[in-house]
């Protein structure tokens, strides 16, 4: 009888240590997928923001197109974005392309007839959500990756992540330039108008881009 009432106890203490692992290993499956797929937020707002980007360069150009090398140095930060294949290099990435546009709208600044393009502004305005969207985002992402890698690192969760095979993820991180907001508010900008020289009455326009003077 008491090797019976033994045995009971040694099962039902192996059947509660096997629900305890189960447990365990469940939960940083659920906190691995929960990494995933805040990563899965940062991913669309970051295509986002790069599918503005050729439309951002057009228009710039129409009335810039001699500033080729921020035309270049944008194009490229948005080619190592749509190629990063790991969260640090979609992090570096970003942030390149974060500093790539600041240039991009410091040169906007010199042209008052750009900031007031309808286009322009629409793009800008679009643009700073998506900026917004990627901060929520990054903080998101970046917190689920604390709270596995946490789960990783801690008793007794650490034993069963060793033996299944389960691996640190990688922070979002922005640099100094990166954490800087890009800067796209021209809505007060008025467009400056232009002053005709001394003795000349004629009208004039400014040339609007895709138009040909005459």
């Amino acid at each position: 009888m008491a090797v019976i009432i033994i045995l009971g106890v040694v099962v039902a203490v192996a059947v509660i240590g096997v629900l305890i692992l189960i447990a365990m290993y469940n939960g940083l499956i659920r906190s691995r997928n929960r990494v995933k797929e805040a990563w899965s937020g940062i991913d669309v707002q970051l295509r986002r923001r790069a599918s503005l980007v050729p439309n951002l360069v057009e228009t710039v150009k129409g009335y810039a197109s001699h500033e080729r090398e921020t035309f270049e140095e944008v194009t490229r930060a948005r080619s190592a974005v749509e190629q990063a294949g790991s969260v640090p290099d979609a992090a570096a990435a970003t942030n390149m392309l974060t500093g790539a546009l600041r240039h991009l709208f410091a040169v906007a600044e010199n042209y008052p007839q750009l900031q007031a393009a309808p286009n322009f502004l629409e793009l800008q305005r679009e643009l700073s959500d998506i900026e917004e969207k990627i901060a929520f985002a990054r903080q998101f992402y970046n917190t689920n990756v604390l709270d596995y890698n946490n789960r990783l690192q801690t008793v007794p969760t650490v034993f069963i992540a060793g033996m299944f095979g389960f691996t640190r993820e990688e922070f979002f991180e922005a640099d100094e330039e990166g954490r800087a907001e890009v800067r796209v508010d021209f809505t007060g900008a008025q467009a400056a108008p232009a002053t005709p020289a001394s003795g000349d009455t004629t009208d004039t326009q400014p040339e609007q881009p895709g138009q040909q003077t005459p």
